[in-house]
């Protein structure tokens, strides 16, 4: 038994048809079959109850409540007779409703507003952000009554949050049939002042046909009628282009049907924490979208004719949908120019704005942008404007402070305000970036700065960097000998370094920065342009980086000599020859340190000449040539020793008891060895302990004291897998691979190789391919890791049996 009898004679409610209850019914789209079966019971119990010839019974309310979406006494009134049997509509107003039957539609005109404008008809791309709009709006069939389902829409100018909104309000528009409501809030743009809430409710008002006569004079009263009209109606309200949470949050009904997208390039995280909101930002589109934009623009054929030139202008514009469409309307106008004449325009960043300027201000990247800028703060604008100084491509707050010469808690709170406006992303906690269109528009409004003013923040953040990245290597390499450095100019706050995973971790982070201020700072140019890549070379050299190792060191030796620079172009020479020996070119090594060691001669730097003679005694051992690198060993151990160099010694040790352990001399071998961790437990060199324990490991292996061997290389490898030397650490697993074979382990030996072959498929790096070789064969573990070679020329090979004898009978 599903329902009760309305007769009068039998105590229920009078006969009369329930319209309201028929109303609500249909707004949410069911049938009278639909509503049947989600209660349970047959269609003609239901439409007893609309007639008003019966009533569910009181087990059966609170489930009619929960399939009609409303409270219980809600559905109460529903249930009263709305009329007379012959249709008279005269009794048919709730007892709240405000104005007299409009709210319901009870003897007025129901009025369905239908104000979305116009879809973008070629929308492209979006497919992760449509379905994640849909998927909010599903949810929002488990919300409880007064819950408000928000999705905010943020992104930066141009991005495409009004196409997005629209484009979605428009395929889910047969959802909400009491209709749809849309304003443009005003919050960025040309088009006056922003719209006040108070206006937007006004016309909200008029939209769902109040009359003039019937509209409140108090704002809160109006506020109040417009949410008492959209109470128990499912519409869609979108809230375009708003400037803050304040102009929204009135707007926001108290209806569990509807749904509100607001649209803003401010990040409205108000909006998320007082009202639940879904937040969703926009970045730039997917290359691949962005040339599906500019095809749907341009022309399907005239791209595939031209696929580079398009990925280029894809690329010019930073896949940007604002940039793209004008840059498409631009290619469209000149059907006869050649896509490549577009990207030619647009690669040239000095005059990209001007290129991707259109007659509408709307249509104008530069306008668009200036109109979240003009919102700014005086000093978060200043950042904005210095942060197109800098290089790229991300900043972290230090640096940011050290450019515009402030304090980090102020530098901070101005990031964050440019990412409310999304003129900067914070990609990565506390790391900001531009994208570039944004970085030119910074550039261009730079330079309405004084020069002096641009000047002084390029100094701020190259001694930024350079100081920072000085202290970092003296951390890494604490025997290292420090640059004589122009102190950091005012405003300048470089970053404290506490220990050597503190310095690898800052150097990870900034690598690509510290890239980019080297090829800044020699643009000046500026002795910071070989003294930067100074201080990334032990940062280089231990992660395998063989590239940018070689890249750094010439823009170094070029800016040396750019500045007449003698002592740094020493330093460089010395430098760039150890990057090019260990990418595999040993001749120009060695031109390359024959000429720094004649500079450091000439400049009388015994220093230097001891670490250039140390790596031309590497050089000659590695030939075989063992008298010259006697001589050369020699030179350098005096020399280091005069001026109390301890690091320059240990490295000198090290490579002397590599070159004894191969002539099998291992007793000589281990106590140069031995020598040289006594040093380093003095001065604490960590890397060279590393090398030190790696060739004792040798010289134990060619004893055939295996088990000795592999706790040597244990120890090496502990040392270069905390020191993060990947390529070091691999060349030891490879040994410690050797000497388990050779023992008949081969459990543990293919262990240590697979251990090994981990990283090797990691590293995509030159020199990965030939350690994979290295892998099928047993490897020598020294000061290079790399075997000698024997110099094919009978003067070399006499010389050879003349220092082999010669180094034999050495002192110890």
């Amino acid at each position: 038994m599903a329902e009760t009898s309305a007769n009068p004679h039998d105590g229920g409610t009078p006969p009369g048809r329930r319209d309201r209850l028929v109303r609500r019914r249909k707004a949410l789209g069911l049938t009278q079959e639909d509503l049947a079966a989600l209660l349970k019971v047959d269609r003609s119990t239901v439409v007893r109850w609309e007639r008003g010839e019966t009533e569910p019974i009181p087990w059966q309310r609170p489930r009619l409540a929960k399939a009609l979406k409303v409270t219980a006494d809600r559905l109460t009134e529903l249930l009263d007779a709305a009329s007379s049997p012959r249709g008279d509509h005269a009794g048919d107003e709730p007892r709240n409703d405000p104005l007299g039957g409009l709210a319901s539609g009870g003897g007025r005109v129901t009025v369905v507003p239908r104000q979305l404008p116009a879809a973008i008809p070629d929308f492209t791309g979006r497919g992760a952000e449509l379905a994640r709009l849909t998927e909010i709006l599903d949810s929002a069939g488990d919300s409880t009554p007064g819950t408000v389902v928000i999705s905010a829409i943020g992104g930066t100018a141009g991005v495409g949050k009004t196409a997005l909104a629209l484009h979605w309000a428009h395929r889910v528009a047969g959802r909400f049939p009491d209709g749809q409501l849309h304003v443009n809030l005003r919050g960025f743009g040309p088009a006056g002042a922003p719209a006040t809430p108070e206006e937007a409710i006004l016309n909200f008002l008029v939209a769902l046909g109040v009359p003039p006569d019937l509209v409140p004079s108090a704002p809160d009263a109006q506020a109040g009628l417009y949410r008492s009209l959209l109470g128990d109606k499912r519409m869609l309200v979108v809230l375009d282009n708003a400037r803050d949470e304040q102009q929204v949050r009135s707007l926001l009904p108290a209806s569990a049907d509807s749904l509100v997208i607001v649209t803003s390039r401010n990040q409205l995280s108000g909006l998320a924490a007082a009202h639940g909101a879904r937040l969703l930002s926009l970045d730039v589109l997917s290359h691949d979208e962005a040339v599906a934009l500019l095809a749907t623009r341009i022309g399907a054929d005239r791209c595939a004719a031209e696929p580079e030139a398009t990925a280029e202008i894809a690329i010019e514009c930073a896949r940007l949908p604002l940039a793209l469409a004008v840059a498409a309307a631009h290619a469209s106008e000149r059907p006869r120019f050649p896509l490549s004449a577009l990207a030619t325009e647009l690669r040239n960043a000095a005059g990209r704005l001007d290129a991707l300027d259109a007659a509408d201000p709307a249509a104008s990247v530069r306008t668009v942008f200036s109109w979240s800028y003009d919102q700014l703060a005086t000093d978060a604008a200043r950042l904005f404007r210095l942060l197109g100084l800098h290089p790229g491509p991300d900043i972290g707050v230090p640096a940011a402070a050290s450019l515009a010469a402030a304090d980090q808690p102020s530098t901070r709170r101005h990031l964050h305000a440019l990412a409310r406006a999304h003129l900067v992303t914070e990609d990565a906690p506390g790391r900001y970036a531009l994208h570039d269109l944004l970085r030119a528009y910074a550039v261009d409004l730079a330079r309405g700065d004084p020069d002096e003013a641009g000047r002084a923040a390029t100094d701020r953040l190259l001694d930024h960097y350079l100081h920072t990245a000085h202290a970092a290597t003296l951390v890494m390499e604490p025997t290292e000998v420090p640059l004589h450095l122009d102190p950091p100019a005012p405003g300048v706050t470089p970053e404290p370094i506490a220990d050597y995973q503190g310095a690898l971790a800052w150097f990870q982070a900034e690598h690509r920065v510290l890239l980019a201020a080297i090829t800044l700072a020699a643009g000046i140019p500026d002795r910071r342009g070989w003294q930067l890549p100074w201080t990334m070379t032990h940062f280089l050299a231990r992660g395998a980086n063989l590239l940018d190792w070689v890249a750094t060191q010439q823009v170094a030796v070029d800016t040396a000599t750019r500045l007449g620079d003698l002592p740094g172009l020493a330093q460089s020479l010395g430098l760039l020859g150890n990057a090019v020996g260990v990418d595999g070119e040993p001749a120009r090594a060695r031109e390359l340190h024959e000429r720094s060691l004649a500079l450091f001669t000439r400049l009388g730097d015994r220093r230097g000449q001891a670490k250039l003679h140390h790596m031309l005694f590497i050089h000659d051992g590695r030939r075989l040539r063992f008298f010259s690198a006697l001589r050369h060993s020699r030179q350098a151990l005096s020399l280091c020793r005069s001026i109390g160099d301890k690091g320059s010694e240990i490295e000198v040790l090290t490579t002397l008891g590599w070159f004894h352990s191969l002539t099998g001399n291992r007793g000589r071998a281990r106590k140069l060895c031995s020598q040289a961790l006594s040093l380093i437990e003095e001065t604490s060199f960590p890397s060279m302990e590393g090398t030190v324990w790696g060739n004792l490991g040798y010289i134990a292996h060619k004893q055939r004291d295996f088990g000795e061997a592999a706790r040597c290389y244990r120890q090496a490898i502990s040392i270069f897998h905390d020191l993060g030397y990947v390529g070091a650490e691999v060349t030891a697993l490879c040994a410690l691979g050797d000497a388990h074979h050779a023992a008949g382990e081969a459990a543990l030996a293919n262990e240590a190789r697979r251990r090994a072959l981990g990283y090797l498929d990691g590293i995509d790096q030159p020199g990965a391919a030939e350690l994979r070789v290295k892998l099928a064969r047993p490897i020598l573990v020294g000061t290079l890791g790399q075997r000698p070679t024997r110099d094919p020329s009978d003067a070399a090979a006499a010389e050879t049996a003349a220092g082999l004898v010669q180094l034999n009978r050495e002192p110890s």
